[in-house]
């Protein structure tokens, strides 16, 4: 019998912030492959969920995904790639033994998350994979959760862009919707408060980083923080 790959969202950050659900499967799963940045760095996921799950007994093995961005419809960068497959076969393997395998991710995995395309790679080898996908708290949530705000209320309409990724159509976007979430801002956020005060937005703008941590901050001059150099973690959300 093949065993099941579980894509386990483990939230921002606070390690209280992760579902029962998500608890109990990992809880079940005897091999956990956990996701990281930098070769010779640590697992943000596994230190997240170290904090409400007891590792004790579990094999753990880490995968290097590279930090370079992947575009839709475009071709995928060999080196992502590469990394994507290694970490498929390495998986397959366990789960043809029999085993199920949990793959903790952050936040939620709906969400730009590695999960879905190590998902995808599997199933393009073994299309009869049994996989399933634990949804989490999302950062998007947690900011703002931390700022005491709602994202939208009534007909409002919200976006979600990845800042690092814009395309010159910002402007548009933040016109056409009441609240505008930009998620890693951290490398184009003196470009993202020039915008908003041109638009006459910094007033209504916020920078969240490390969302749910216990090294979160909160910071409404915008214009001060453009001038430091962000942690990777770090969303603007707008509400118009």
């Amino acid at each position: 019998m093949t065993g099941t790959f579980y894509v386990i969202g483990v939230g921002p950050g606070d390690p209280e912030l992760l579902t029962l659900k998500a608890a109990r499967l990992l809880e079940k799963c005897p091999v956990w492959f956990v996701p990281k940045a930098h070769q010779n760095g640590d697992s943000t996921a596994l230190t997240i969920l170290a904090g409400s799950v007891a590792t004790e007994g579990k094999e753990i093995l880490e995968l290097h995904f590279p930090m370079k961005k992947v575009r839709m419809h475009q071709a995928v960068d060999p080196e992502v790639e590469a990394a994507w497959q290694k970490a498929a076969e390495a998986i397959l393997a366990k789960l043809n033994a029999g085993i199920d395998v949990a793959f903790p991710t952050l936040g939620d995995p709906a969400i730009y998350s590695t999960g879905f395309y190590v998902c995808d790679t599997l199933l393009k080898i073994a299309p009869r994979l049994p996989v399933s996908i634990v949804p989490g708290v999302s950062s998007i949530g947690a900011s703002a959760a931390a700022v005491n705000q709602p994202l939208c209320l009534g007909d409002d309409r919200m976006v979600v862009v990845p800042a690092t990724f814009e395309n010159g159509q910002l402007r548009e976007t933040i016109a056409q919707f009441d609240t505008v979430v930009l998620m890693k801002v951290h490398r184009v956020m003196p470009k993202v408060v020039g915008l908003l005060a041109e638009l006459d937005l910094l007033d209504k703008a916020v920078l969240v980083e490390r969302s749910s941590r216990s090294d979160q901050r909160v910071r409404r001059d915008l214009a001060a923080a453009a001038k430091d150099e962000l942690h990777y973690f770090s969303t603007v959300i707008v509400r118009k």
